[in-house]
């Protein structure tokens, strides 16, 4: 039975003075041996309508004169990870588990924990209690095959004996088959991209003029310094964002980002929230040219989630049309008619529902949006 988000929100009991539970045991730092370059302070320094969620941001800008795109930029730390023995690059956004996200400094995203309760939502990613010096995590899927989720479930792995290294999910299982290790499923569900895999990675835009153009990387992914520069978008209310994939198969490679079909589940149990786009109106820097996109609630908020049900907003009569802040004023114009809300996109199936776009949000700042 599907599951809203406010449903599972009481059956958490948050609000109540519930606290969701630790993983006893489960290493804070998931990327093994990684090579850290930070950028210098000076780029750090915020100001009082600035917030910074994710500590692995290295450095950002809210705006650029260098391109013509209506677009910032933000540098994510990257960390490393295996797959079938090949090297995978990721970046961290956000967590299920609010001790879990106070130490990494990750967002804390409770809806995450809606997941698990419904299969293949998530994909798997291994931690290593007292592996090699040298293991990497260890992750089931990467883009581009049919099982890949950005949303992960995290999995600890102990070693027996003395430890080997494992570098593939199906090793880590022919190793707990025969007893070498023990694999302790966690409470504990993590929002970590994949940037760059074996034979592919995500795009850079090579054009800078527009919100997709060709790619949502300002520049190539970087795992000489470990460094990926992502274009930054201003949403409503006072968020800034970036984009990383989605559950719509065929319109991935369109947006130039990744497939993750089994996100799609994540509307199922309760575990996303809602994001509009404007489709006609106030001309501006939204993905479909018009005004800045509307998230139903921001970050921090025990409702938000980095995974958006995607909605389109269109005006009945484009002359009344204004710059629209929040979901509210969006439900009480399409209540009055003057709004039309699709499904995903106007020439989508109306029966389907919406599709998930992963849109993490690493800062928090003042929207500067003017009409032109």
């Amino acid at each position: 039975m599907k599951q809203t988000r406010r449903q599972f929100l009481r059956h958490l009991g948050i609000g109540a003075g519930a606290s969701l539970l630790a993983n006893a045991g489960l290493p804070l730092a998931l990327a093994g041996n990684r090579k850290d370059r930070h950028l210098g302070d000076e780029t750090m320094h915020t100001s009082p309508d600035v917030e910074l969620l994710i500590g692995d941001v290295l450095g950002f800008a809210l705006t650029s004169d260098a391109w013509a795109g209506a677009f910032g930029w933000v540098n994510f730390r990257l960390h490393q990870a295996w797959h079938n023995g090949e090297n995978v690059y990721y970046i961290r956004t956000d967590a299920s588990d609010a001790d879990f996200a106070a130490a990494n400094r990750l967002v804390h995203v409770p809806l995450l924990n809606a997941a698990l309760s419904v299969e293949g939502a998530t994909s798997q990613l291994y931690t290593f209690t007292n592996g090699a010096g040298d293991q990497y995590p260890v992750v089931s899927h990467v883009p581009n095959d049919d099982g890949y989720s950005s949303a992960w479930q995290v999995h600890q792995v102990t070693f027996n004996g003395d430890p080997t290294v494992l570098n593939a999910a199906d090793a880590i299982r022919e190793a707990e088959a025969v007893g070498d290790v023990v694999v302790e499923p966690q409470q504990l569900v993590v929002n970590f991209p994949v940037v760059k895999w074996a034979g592919g990675e995500l795009a850079e835009d090579t054009e800078k003029s527009s919100y997709l153009g060709t790619g949502p990387l300002i520049s190539p992914v970087d795992t000489d310094n470990m460094q990926v520069n992502f274009k930054l978008h201003e949403c409503y209310p006072g968020s800034r964002y970036i984009v990383t994939d989605t559950s719509a198969v065929p319109m991935a490679p369109m947006m130039s980002i990744a497939a993750s079909a089994p996100t799609q589940l994540l509307g199922d149990v309760g575990a996303t929230d809602e994001i509009w786009v404007f489709g006609n109106g106030i001309p501006g820097s939204g993905v479909m040219g018009f005004q800045p996109a509307v998230f139903d609630h921001s970050a921090g908020n025990p409702i938000w989630s980095p995974f958006w049900q995607h909605f389109t907003a269109v005006w009945t009569d484009e002359s009344k049309a204004t710059v629209v802040t929040s979901s509210d004023e969006i439900r009480a114009l399409a209540d009055a008619g003057d709004l039309e809300i699709f499904n995903g996109v106007p020439d989508m199936d109306q029966s389907m529902p919406p599709f998930i776009v992963n849109c993490p949000v690493p800062i928090k700042a003042r929207n500067t949006f003017q009409p032109a």
